[in-house]
């Protein structure tokens, strides 16, 4: 599987940006595809996934009810909408993918992902 994430750039604060991850050479009709995200001298961590036959999406506590992610079932891709964008999401976003489905708490860990996009960087200017 090979990831492509785009759709980052420069944005003001309080405004809005649409990530995209297209996958190619998805060959399972299952698993889950989930955004993570890492700024300078941190850890990467967790911002979203959503599961490939079921839909149900996941968030972090941070990102609740200003991101939203939703997957293209004909493109084989999952964006990643980022509204009300504050000065602490500028990171770099990368998707990332795997054929298993566990259980909803261990969908925020990176190593539980096969296949890493090769990230795309956001910055919200205040």
């Amino acid at each position: 599987v090979q990831l492509q994430a785009s759709g980052g750039g420069l944005v003001q604060a309080g405004g809005s940006l649409r990530l995209s991850c297209a996958a190619s050479g998805r060959t399972f009709d299952s698993g889950t595809v989930g955004w993570f995200r890492q700024a300078p001298g941190k850890e990467r961590e967790f911002v979203a996934a959503i599961r490939w036959r079921s839909y149900s999406t996941y968030y972090a506590d941070s990102v609740k009810d200003r991101f939203t992610i939703s997957r293209d079932n004909a493109k084989i891709t999952v964006y990643l909408q980022m509204n009300s964008l504050r000065s602490e999401d500028s990171a770099v976003y990368y998707c990332a993918d795997t054929p298993q489905t566990w259980n909803s708490g261990s969908v925020r860990y990176p190593n539980m992902y096969a296949y890493w996009g090769q990230g795309t960087l956001v910055t919200v200017s205040s």
